[in-house]
């Protein structure tokens, strides 16, 4: 299959510097920040003292000491300021690097279509090949199919990729992001880090987390909405996070916190559609 199209996507970027740089994001980050090569991203949870998300970014190593962060947009901010909290007198600092923007490519043959950026990285969205381009005024380069919004946010969901402020809120534990967002963001070789105690506990007791994020697939035409109760059996059982569809030709499709006893497979209701329960990619 060729290349399915590119969009471009808004992001808040944060360029981190300084000679205690890798010392000090090491203490606080989810990821090996000294295993990152040089021109290697890699992604990152930033969590609270309690274990719980504060926020989810892409780290970008352009030098041994000095990094440029990537998170949704509107995140930024927040993102720094947690950063930035138990700095005292390190050698580290956190500044917003604004203009800059992001183009995704998707599809099997995405690296073949160069587009003129600061930055480049792999996508890692389970069942979707891609890569992200981001820097000051980055294009959709010639000939590769503009994606919509709900077109790009059709392939996250299937993807069961989260996003911050959706799946991921400040009431979440990082192993209910779902396997992708683990293995992609988080070293449990590394040592200590602020909330790690919680995210090693849970690893330990087999990942059992209680309100795993699922895909729900409804049938074409289906209406699935944000914020909608999902329930099983006459009970609510989670809320729907992020959701597509509703045209006649494609099947619905959200992202939700549901119960963990309700496993992949299972029909549920989602007002007045009927939606399976399946595991990411669908």
């Amino acid at each position: 299959m060729s290349v399915i199209g590119a969009i471009v996507c808004e992001r808040d970027v944060i360029r981190v510097s300084g000679s205690q740089s890798v010392e000090y994001l090491q203490g606080q980050i989810s990821q090996d920040v000294e295993a990152v090569q040089v021109a290697t991203s890699a992604w990152s949870l930033v969590l609270q003292p309690t274990g719980k998300v504060e926020t989810w970014l892409r780290l970008h190593r352009i030098a041994s000491d000095e990094f440029v962060l990537d998170v949704d947009a509107g995140h930024g901010e927040a993102a720094i300021a947690r950063l930035d909290r138990f700095r005292m007198r390190s050698d580290v600092s956190f500044t917003a690097e604004p203009g800059w923007s992001m183009v995704s490519v998707r599809g099997p043959d995405a690296a073949a279509h160069a587009v003129d950026a600061e930055l480049s990285a792999e996508v890692t969205w389970p069942g979707f090949e891609g890569v992200d381009h981001l820097g000051p005024g980055v294009m959709i380069p010639e000939g590769v199919p503009v994606l919509d919004d709900a077109e790009y946010e059709t392939l996250r969901i299937a993807a069961g990729w989260p996003k911050l402020g959706a799946e991921l809120t400040l009431d979440t534990i990082p192993a209910e992001g779902g396997a992708a967002l683990l293995a992609s963001s988080v070293s449990f070789t590394k040592g200590c880090y602020t909330g790690q105690e919680l995210v090693a506990r849970i690893e330990s007791r087999g990942g059992n987390v209680p309100r795993p994020i699922r895909v729900l697939v409804g049938p074409p035409g289906a209406v699935l909405t944000v914020g909608a109760s999902v329930e099983f059996d006459g009970a609510e059982v989670g809320r729907v996070t992020s959701a597509v569809g509703g045209r006649s030709e494609e099947r619905g499709l959200a992202l939700a916190s549901v119960l963990r006893k309700v496993e992949p497979g299972t029909d549920v209701t989602v007002g007045e559609t009927t939606a399976t329960v399946r595991l990411a990619p669908v």
